[in-house]
């Protein structure tokens, strides 16, 4: 059986240049999540937080409402233009929000306890368009979608509460102006690119992958090939496998994870390919990503056994070992032998 063989990023990286097909530009996503716990009639609960990406922005403390902002950059951007008479306003609405879920609740004769929650946001595009999204949900199931383009509430489920929701929410013709605003006007063009002018130290930061290629046996007829590529950031990436120079294709033997976060915010992720021991090939791990440039990084793993080099160097070793062992016995002994005849030597 063939043992695992490591190959250190740090040993046998190659940057090379050449064939290069550049990672699609991720959309950027600027989005705020709010959940409301409803115990009962008299009561209420509201969490929010706030991401750029995948970069949190504000929280909301439950207990008081109050907004506390992760980074000094954002708090700046926010008291910037319409941002800060937006957040002067924000528990009116908060309030507002409570009010009519209470009364929703009530005219449809739903029970307690109860979880809406509410997802808006923009999504900006590489080439500068963008489409912003408010959607609710009501019980863990999506209830409505605020329609922008049409200014109009859409109904996601056919049930009572989506249709009054919806069609209360329809009435309200100055509130969805009002949204209309919100979400593309302040949010998509106002906010965003303020956050990204104040925080393009964080929100544009680049980490470099670390990547090792070792084998895994789980029989004596197939071995698996493991990329394992970590420390990325931002998210986007490109992880292939080459077989003799070839990418190869998808296929029940390739097997690539998704790609799962690091507690130091940056992220992971693996790509095995199944192969069978000795076959002939070469294989090489290909990472693109961005901060890599226009370069890929390959690390290679060469089919071949490593059990005959390891068995030899055993051999080696305990031969080594044995001889040491011997040596020393006969020396011993030889040096035991001429103190006795010494000492026999001057008795007589």
């Amino acid at each position: 059986m063939q043992p695992p063989h490591l190959l250190l990023f740090l040993f046998l990286p190659i940057l090379l240049p050449g064939m290069w097909a550049d990672l699609e530009a991720e959309p950027q996503v600027i989005q705020y999540l709010l959940t409301g716990l409803f115990a009962n009639i008299s009561s209420a609960e509201v969490s929010c937080v706030a991401l750029v990406g995948d970069i949190s922005i504000l929280t909301l403390d439950p207990a008081n409402w109050s907004v506390h902002f992760h980074w000094p950059w954002a708090s700046q951007a926010a008291a910037e233009g319409d941002g800060e008479k937006i957040m002067s306003q924000y528990k009116i609405v908060l309030r507002n929000m409570i009010r009519f879920v209470h009364d929703t609740v009530q005219q449809t004769k739903q029970h307690y306890p109860l979880v809406v929650q509410f997802r808006a946001g923009c999504v900006l595009y590489p080439n500068m368009t963008s489409q912003s999204f408010l959607n609710v949900g009501w019980g863990g199931r999506d209830l409505v979608t605020f329609e922008v383009d049409k200014q109009r509430w859409e109904a996601q489920q056919p049930s009572q509460v989506a249709e009054v929701v919806s069609k209360s929410l329809n009435r309200q013709k100055s509130v969805s102006v009002l949204l209309e605003y919100l979400l593309t006007i302040w949010i998509c063009q106002s906010n965003l690119q303020t956050l990204k002018r104040y925080g393009r130290e964080i929100l544009e930061r680049q980490e470099l992958p670390v990547a090792t290629v070792f084998t895994r046996t789980p029989s004596l007829d197939q071995l698996l090939l493991v990329c394992h590529v970590t420390g990325f950031y931002p998210r986007p990436i490109s992880v292939a496998w080459l077989r003799d120079g070839q990418e190869v294709p998808p296929g029940p033997a390739l097997n690539t994870s998704t790609i799962l976060p690091n507690a130091d915010l940056t992220y992971q992720l693996r790509s095995v390919l199944a192969v069978a021991p000795r076959d002939g090939h070469s294989y090489v791990c290909r990472v693109r990503h961005h901060s890599l440039g226009t370069r890929s990084l390959l690390i290679p793993w060469e089919n071949r056994s490593t059990a005959p080099a390891i068995s030899i160097t055993i051999a080696v070793l305990l031969l080594v070992a044995t001889a040491s062992a011997g040596g020393f016995w006969w020396w011993k002994n030889r040096t035991g032998n001429e103190a006795t005849w010494e000492t026999q030597e001057f008795i007589i």
